[in-house]
């Protein structure tokens, strides 16, 4: 029988909710491992609108559950129905809404608060000692909620102009936290909290190796599961 994992979306769009390749990276790599997937996101308003063709703030208003149907295909759950005893494992996906609609990093930084449905998921498969799966900038939730963790967002210094957001790295020390610098292609396993994170789209490369790193996070979180 495959492992259940939950994993949790945050919006459809990379400027304003969850990032598409990196959810559909996750899901196929899920598939592949044959696990059995359910998804899940919040259902609330997001934080804003962003038209990703000008890559301006758009006049409108969209929820987030609602939104992140696009990319379940329509097969989703509000996330306060989740319950960590009936799944083996969660992965958050990474992109702008995580840091807007998860938790509110895109303003406030290392001083973020934290969805309270998304804190407390991720609460409860940590005190079930259940591996906890993020990438891009989604290790942010762990580094706020859990510190004293390990995870990683790539490097700590933005080698060749590859990681623009390399200062993220030193946000998360700051909280207590230790950063592991890995490149694209790797994820970090916390092995005492069972966490694994990849920086994904944290690294300007090509979309392959974005892929392939998503799969070794996984791989590793079925693997703890």
């Amino acid at each position: 029988m495959g492992k259940r994992v939950a994993l949790v979306l945050a919006g459809c769009g990379v400027f304003d909710g969850s990032e598409i390749h990196e959810a559909s990276a996750a899901l196929v790599h899920l598939s592949r491992g044959g696990a059995e997937v359910k998804i899940f996101a919040p259902n609330i308003e997001q934080r804003d609108v962003v038209d990703h063709l000008k890559g301006s703030p758009a006049e409108e208003k969209r929820n987030v559950l609602v939104e992140s149907a696009r990319l379940a295909r329509g097969n989703i759950q509000d996330l306060a129905e989740l319950k960590a005893s009936e799944f083996d494992a969660v992965i958050f996906p990474g992109g702008f809404g995580v840091a807007k609609n998860l938790c509110s990093w895109a303003v406030d930084g290392k001083d973020c608060t934290v969805n309270e449905h998304v804190n407390s998921t991720l609460q409860a498969f940590h005190s079930a000692k259940k591996p906890i799966g993020l990438c891009c900038i989604s290790p942010v939730l762990a580094a706020k909620v859990f510190p004293g963790c390990e995870v990683t967002v790539g490097q700590d210094k933005n080698v060749d102009g590859r990681f623009p957001d390399a200062e993220t790295a030193s946000a998360i020390a700051e909280l207590g936290c230790k950063h592991v610098c890995k490149n694209v292609n790797e994820s970090h396993v916390d092995k005492a909290n069972k966490i694994v994170t990849t920086c994904a789209f944290m690294c300007k490369a090509p979309l392959h190796e974005i892929f392939d790193g998503i799969g070794t996070m996984v791989q590793e979180v079925l693997k703890l599961a």
